[in-house]
């Protein structure tokens, strides 16, 4: 069988808040229906599409913990910056998650596999261009490689699976690069024989006929940017359906009880409650309706176990509905949590 049949079959100082359940009921505040559907209108966001793993997923990802995936592999300097973004949780980035990544070489030829009819050259003892990462606060994983060469029947692209940290997966789906004379493909596949790149564009297949990619390429389409001499840079960012608002990301049980802030909305001053059975770090984001944040509303700062009543004025903050982003960090793990504040 070949590639191409393989694959047509195949998110003044400050205090903490932490979320409850309860913070989700319609039945707090008369105001909170139209500032909910506000949010989400603003906040909206689809899930990236899935899309097959192909002939060639790494066999064993979490063997391949690293971020520079190069390896022996020679090629124009590439850097991937993929963000991943939970659509169950107002569309923020999302922390915590394992985010796997391959591609073929600039000749078109995977590691770990080879000797067969879809692929000839045998590398199946080797690890190249694959990788696995765990997203920072910003959602972040970045890898550093070379650029993607092509074969028959596919365009330039790049393979993703993400996980959950307890393994779980939550999307396969593929990265498409931006075409034309202009684009980074036609640049090192046309001009970049001293780099090893010599196939040219003859032959290519473009992204309109890609099995893969023909019925759109709106929410996979990357941006890259650079040179040839200086490397290229691709950002991306791929929405998934995670843990839904207000709810943990890890299986260890909680040893904090937090509640809802009061008052809440709020003019002047909310105070939020908290009780830590240990001592712990807790860092608080609070973001906008656009998903854009405004505050640190405490960055890594230490609280002693025990009860605690944390305020928070209103500063500068417009009338409207936050989300405050909260991480916990203690002997049993790491908690993220989110609040809906509202501010009159």
């Amino acid at each position: 069988m070949d590639r191409k049949n393989f694959l047509r079959n195949s998110l003044g100082l400050a205090g903490v808040a932490v979320a409850v359940p309860s913070i989700l009921r319609s039945e707090m505040f008369s105001e909170e229906k139209p500032v909910i559907n506000v949010l989400k209108n603003t906040l909206s966001c689809s899930v990236t599409n899935s899309e097959t793993e192909g002939p060639f997923p790494t066999h064993t990802p979490s063997s391949l913990v690293q971020s520079n995936i190069v390896s022996d592999r020679t090629g124009v300097a590439f850097t991937m910056n993929i963000y991943i973004k939970n659509t169950n949780g107002n569309c923020a980035a999302y922390q915590g998650v394992l985010v796997d990544v391959w591609h073929c070489d600039k000749d078109g030829n995977y590691s770990e596999y080879g000797g067969t009819s879809m692929q000839s050259a045998n590398y199946t003892n080797y690890h190249f261009l694959r990788g696995r990462q765990t997203t920072d606060a910003n959602g972040l994983v970045t890898f550093t490689s070379i650029f993607p060469g092509w074969y028959q029947s596919r365009a330039t692209h790049i393979h993703v699976h993400v996980y959950k940290a307890d393994g779980t997966s939550l999307l396969v789906t593929q990265i498409a690069f931006p075409e034309g004379t202009s684009s980074a493909v036609y640049d090192v596949n046309v001009n970049g024989t001293s780099y090893g790149y010599t196939k040219g564009m003859t032959g290519y297949t473009y992204n309109s006929t890609d099995n893969v990619f023909s019925d759109g390429t709106s929410n996979e389409m990357s941006t890259v940017t650079g040179s040839l001499s200086a490397g290229y840079i691709l950002t991306h960012t791929i929405y998934v359906a995670g843990a839904f608002l207000g709810t943990q990301e890890t299986s260890n049980p909680k040893n904090f009880q937090v509640e809802q802030n009061y008052p809440n909305p709020f003019r002047e001053e909310t105070v939020f409650p908290i009780n830590l059975d240990e001592r712990s770090t807790v860092s608080i984001d609070l973001f906008d309706a656009s998903g854009r944040k405004v505050l640190d509303v405490i960055d890594h700062q230490q609280l002693t176990a025990g009860k605690q009543e944390i305020k928070m004025s209103r500063n500068q903050l417009k009338s409207g509905m936050y989300v405050a982003k909260i991480t916990i960090d203690n002997s049993k793990g790491t908690f993220i949590e989110n609040l809906k504040v509202l501010v009159h």
